[in-house]
């Protein structure tokens, strides 16, 4: 049972709707069936107490975080 995120392209109304096997797929506001699907984004959760700032930040080259970039580290 999919989430989706549509937006009505009769009054511009956006929502998420749990889509089943038996949805009747319409704006909750207009009863529009013009609805464009939404590219929906994800939530990653974090253990508590955890912040952003503990993270060590990533290089150019993705691995060591070396500011010159890949193969500057010697690694």
């Amino acid at each position: 049972m999919p989430l989706y995120e549509y937006e009505c392209q009769t009054c511009h109304h956006q929502f998420e709707l749990l889509v089943r096997e038996s949805t009747t797929i319409e704006c909750p506001s207009c009863h529009s069936a013009e609805l464009e699907k939404q590219l929906s984004v994800f939530a990653v959760s974090a253990p508590a107490g955890a912040s952003r700032a503990a993270m060590p930040a990533m290089g150019p080259c993705g691995s060591c975080g070396h500011p010159d970039g890949p193969g500057a580290c010697g690694s």
